[in-house]
């Protein structure tokens, strides 16, 4: 498959979203990383799971510099998974499904070593909870034929990870950053889960 159609199947995957900026650089960089792979066949499932692995060790390690390595390692082999399905053909609901759940219990391992870190337990809560509404609307909407899906909020899963990467970051330098960026994290969300529901009711409306 070349990355013309690649990115069309991509797209059509994810309710005709648009394939630009941040996300056509990603795609790409997906795209180079998987196509080896495809030839060796390998099971995108097998990276779906290496990617929950990987979340588990940030949990388990959160006070040591290779958390955030583990955390880039877990969004990478999160992010690529659907790209290597796409490339081999081999994309169904099943493995749809257990991305999202597995994508969901990965967020849940990245909180936890927050919460290790000293956030607050509450706030980290109601701060999953507002990400997992964003996502059951994105799913919700795709179920009923609506464009939603294609809506890119300012608390994307690539965000999410990149405000646990400071926090994690900060720790390691001796700043007292972790209940902030929780703060923040939880800000980014309840506007994000804004933005999806404002789009959600003007589909529904139409």
């Amino acid at each position: 498959m070349e990355l013309d159609s690649f990115l069309t199947n991509w797209s059509n995957l994810h309710g005709g979203a648009q394939i630009k900026g941040f996300v056509r650089g990603w795609l790409n960089i997906s795209f180079g990383i998987v196509k080896p792979l495809a030839k060796l066949r390998v099971n995108p499932n097998f990276l779906t799971f290496l990617g929950l692995f990987f979340a588990i060790l940030v949990w388990r390690f959160p006070t040591s510099w290779a958390a955030f390595a583990f955390l880039l390692i877990s969004l990478i082999f999160d992010g690529i998974d659907g790209s290597l399905a796409i490339i081999r053909g081999i994309t169904s609901k099943k493995g749809a499904v257990i991305d999202s759940v597995v994508d969901r219990l990965s967020e849940v391992f990245w909180a936890l070593a927050l919460y290790e870190l000293g956030a607050n337990g509450l706030t980290i809560f109601i701060t999953l909870l507002a990400a997992y509404i964003q996502e059951y609307l994105r799913a919700r909407a795709a179920g009923l034929g609506h464009q939603t899906i294609g809506i890119v909020t300012i608390g994307e899963r690539p965000v999410r990870a990149i405000l646990i990467s400071l926090a994690l970051i900060g720790w390691q330098l001796n700043s007292n950053c972790v209940t902030v960026i929780t703060c923040i994290w939880l800000l980014v969300q309840v506007i994000a889960l804004g933005q999806i529901t404002r789009a959600f009711s003007k589909d529904l409306a139409s």
